[in-house]
């Protein structure tokens, strides 16, 4: 072979579905539990970026670290788009009374529908 020339070498390695691939649930079965669902082990043409705060991201590898030692081996972005479909299940089963929008209403300070703003009798 000459030098700098490409290597063709064939991997003799099968890849095959792991134990919990198999025996996850099936779409249906999850949207008759859930209402949404996260995408699971396939390819993501969309990407987006998220920045995190050192312990946020922490936090994130403390929970998949904590799933795994329970027996559930995720990695963090199957962990992410999880938690998005939960809290968009959320907000689709009622906008006002959502987790989400309690938490984003409350980071901003204003205190939502029927609620007097902090600090008024």
């Amino acid at each position: 072979m000459a030098a700098g020339g490409p290597r063709l070498t064939r991997s003799r390695r099968v890849n095959l579905p792991g134990f919990h691939e198999l025996l996850r649930p099936t779409p249906r079965d999850q949207a008759d539990h859930e209402g949404r669902l996260a995408s699971g082990r396939e390819a993501h043409p969309q990407k987006i970026t998220v920045y995190l705060s050192a312990g946020e991201l922490l936090d994130l590898e403390r929970a998949r670290i904590t799933l795994r030692a329970r027996g559930l081996s995720v990695d963090r972005g199957r962990m992410v788009r999880e938690a998005i479909a939960v809290l968009l299940a959320d907000l689709d089963a009622g906008v006002e009374s959502s987790l989400l929008a309690r938490r984003l209403r409350e980071a901003a300070g204003d205190p939502g529908p029927g609620q007097a703003p902090a600090g008024t009798p």
